[in-house]
């Protein structure tokens, strides 16, 4: 059985890693907080993998899972 993901997102070719001058791709990921881990798919380099983080999901979704888990 494949891995649920919290989150996915496909760059379409429009991101590029700054350090590497490639094209980020579509890789799995995952969120850890609070000895909770949680699989996303987001935009990560290739080269070097580094994973891009949308400033939309950080302060949203990512905010709310934190407080939550925190709030347990």
């Amino acid at each position: 059985m494949a891995d649920k993901n919290y989150y996915s997102i496909d760059p379409l070719g429009k991101l590029q890693c700054m350090k590497c001058h490639v094209a980020l791709v579509k890789g799995k990921a995952k969120f850890m907080y609070l000895d909770n881990g949680f699989p996303v798919e987001l935009p990560v380099c290739p080269s070097c993998g580094f994973v891009y983080v949308p400033e939309a999901l950080a302060l949203g979704k990512v905010l709310s899972v934190e407080k939550a888990l925190e709030d347990k």
